[in-house]
């Protein structure tokens, strides 16, 4: 799916047709499934270390516990097997893209049900098992999703359907995220201590309801053409070409350019998910409640995300995906900074909501322009096991570090974390500046 022409030569959609495409089914598919892949991610991280904070857990733990995230740095290691793997029976129904999502947003609706039955101030084992059960389902579901996106239509339309995903994922992450807050504390009872289980477990088990709105759209979506794959005759070359072949492809076709795009990969979104994990237990020790954050990042937080998303999308079929993934990268290291500025202002819900904005901003702009790129990548003979590796790589090193992101905050403070994490994004600008340089082979298929 990649392209020899460079970016500067190749013919630009009209804007009337540019915006055209986001109106077409497969693109309208991609906002409700993307909703759907993004509204367990928080549930498990960011709005799971408010919970989690509030129920008393100290900062280390919450940092330590964001490790459960993990889950989605590793799928790759049965990214295979969600590829060529059928379900008995499901599969036959649905085909081999769609079988494996319903399956996966099951297992991410079973996960939530546990994790609201179980108070982590009593008991904090049940919760965490459930979250590892909600974050394996979640990463399953992503590893198909992008295969179904990336098989939906051809490279010309890959950044339309990355934005239209980015937005559906960005819009489940504020409902996860804000939605899940207005919910619990609308669930309180007025009077009672201000920890209250049983208003985190309303919200939590709305959310695991929400997960009906991906299941349905699964069900009325079309399989992508079925792509015939060679029997294997033995159990070693199927392993050959479920686990080898897909590694191998990528190496053959950009050779020693092949670990300058994974060292870029690896590092580009590590400023926002490093600090992501904090913000959360930042906002609780800030004095902000429930109902401010949820409101700021409900309103603020749509607009802008939509906005960004929208920007991303159509900036990359204008201008390319590698300008674009610069500007990205820009703008994330510079809203972390803000946050550090917020943290100086004390409890200012008008501060909030000009960092939130300008945070929802810049992360809808930096993924829309990722996913493309990370799309642009693959061969269609692999797409989910390729992807896969692409998204793993991208959240294994940010993952593990943000496990260390409550020590930090223990021995330093918020302001200077924040600063710490803008800093890390300043090698991204070197990486994008040469991956934007290298020349892929085609792909053929």
């Amino acid at each position: 799916m990649t392209t020899n022409a460079p970016e500067s030569l190749q013919i630009k959609p009209s804007w009337l047709a540019t915006f055209k495409v986001y109106l077409e089914p497969p693109t309208v598919r991609m906002l409700l499934l993307g909703f759907s892949a993004g509204l367990p991610l928080l549930l498990v991280l960011g709005t799971l270390s408010f919970w989690l904070r509030e129920a008393g857990i100290d900062r280390t733990t919450i940092g330590y516990l964001s490790w459960v995230g993990l889950a989605y740095a590793f799928k790759w290691v049965w990214a295979p097997l969600v590829d060529r793997m059928p379900i008995p029976l499901l599969t036959r129904w649905l085909g081999r893209r769609r079988s494996w999502l319903l399956l996966s947003q099951i297992a991410v609706m079973g996960g939530l049900v546990a994790m609201s039955f179980n108070d982590p101030k009593l008991a904090l084992e049940p919760v965490v098992w459930g979250a590892l059960a909600v974050a394996f389902g979640s990463a399953t579901q992503d590893i198909a999703l992008d295969a179904y996106r990336i098989e939906s239509a051809d490279t010309d339309r890959q950044a339309a359907l990355a934005a239209a995903y980015q937005t559906g994922y960005r819009m489940a992450m504020i409902w996860a995220g804000a939605g899940v807050l207005w919910v619990a504390a609308r669930a309180e009872v007025p009077g009672l201590a201000s920890y209250q289980h049983a208003a985190w477990q309303t919200a939590y088990l709305v959310m695991a309801a929400s997960m009906l709105l991906g299941m349905l759209t699964v069900l009325l979506s079309p399989e992508p053409a079925h792509r015939t794959l060679a029997p294997s005759k033995n159990m070693r070359e199927w392993l050959q070409s479920a686990l080898v072949e897909p590694f191998a492809d990528f190496l053959r076709r950009y050779g020693q350019q092949a670990l300058l795009i994974l060292a870029l990969i690896a590092i580009y979104r590590i400023s926002d998910v490093v600090m992501g994990i904090m913000a959360n237990p930042f906002y609780v020790d800030m004095g902000y409640t429930k109902d401010e954050v949820a409101a700021v990042t409900k309103i603020y937080g749509v607009i802008m995300t939509l906005a960004g998303a929208f920007v991303g999308g159509v900036l990359s079929m204008r201008f390319g995906v590698m300008r674009v993934l610069m500007l990205g990268a820009v703008l994330s290291a510079a809203s972390n900074v803000l946050f550090a500025w917020l943290g100086s202002r004390g409890h200012d819900v008008q501060a909030l909501i000009f960092v939130v904005s300008a945070d929802n901003l810049s992360s809808g702009i930096a993924s829309a322009a990722f996913i493309a790129y990370l799309s642009s990548l693959t061969n269609l003979n692999y797409s989910a096991t390729q992807y896969a590796i692409f998204s793993s790589v991208m959240l294994l090193a940010p993952k593990f570090l943000a496990g260390y992101s409550g020590r930090y905050v223990d021995a330093f403070g918020y302001q200077h974390f924040f600063l710490a994490t803008a800093l890390l994004g300043v090698p991204v600008l070197f990486l994008v500046w040469a991956a934007s340089r290298v020349k892929g082979a085609p792909v053929t298929s």
